[in-house]
């Protein structure tokens, strides 16, 4: 005759074995999904250029030029393949405390090397009359993601007989 000690023993192992021996599985397996949305076009610009040089004035006039500062277009729409946009620029006259002004029509842009990230195929279009608003890079051929950077180069048309002052003027920039 067994012990019921033995018997109670033997069941308890058995309940134990049973319930470290054998994990549970499941039958179906769980599918999990995130979502990526297409993010934004913009456009970053220095703030302030500070001066762009400085010419003595003299009857016949001349040019003053200089870096305008780093601009940059991040294009992370996710746009369709062979898309593109166009980064803008418009200047306002190139005015001094009293006086005066230089025009619009005498400043010219000129946007220099560009350095790129992604595939598009980018323009520099070089405007020379920032009057209106006048395309400055253009992308075209956009496949994924891309983005442009460059170092545009501001120059200003000074008519002779200006007098002596200090003249500003704001660069705006846009893309679509």
């Amino acid at each position: 005759m067994r012990s019921p000690f033995a018997l109670i023993t033997i069941a308890a192992a058995a309940l134990v074995l049973g319930l470290v021996a054998a994990p549970a599985s499941a039958d179906e397996p769980t599918t999990a999904t995130v979502t990526v949305t297409g993010g934004t076009l913009t456009i970053t610009v220095p703030s302030d250029a500070g001066s762009l040089g400085t010419r003595a004035n003299t009857v016949e006039g001349g040019s003053i030029s200089g870096p305008l500062g780093q601009v940059q277009v991040n294009d992370a729409r996710s746009a369709a393949a062979g898309s593109g946009w166009v980064a803008s620029v418009i200047s306002t006259a190139f005015t001094p405390e009293s006086g005066p002004a230089i025009a619009a029509n005498a400043v010219g842009y000129s946007a220099g090397d560009i350095a790129k990230v992604g595939t598009a195929t980018y323009t520099s279009n070089d405007p020379q009359d920032l009057t209106g608003v006048a395309p400055a890079v253009t992308a075209t051929g956009i496949t994924g993601d891309n983005s442009a950077t460059w170092n545009p180069t501001i120059a200003v048309a000074v008519p002779g007989g200006m007098a002596a002052n200090v003249y500003s003027a704001t660069v705006t920039h846009s893309v679509v």
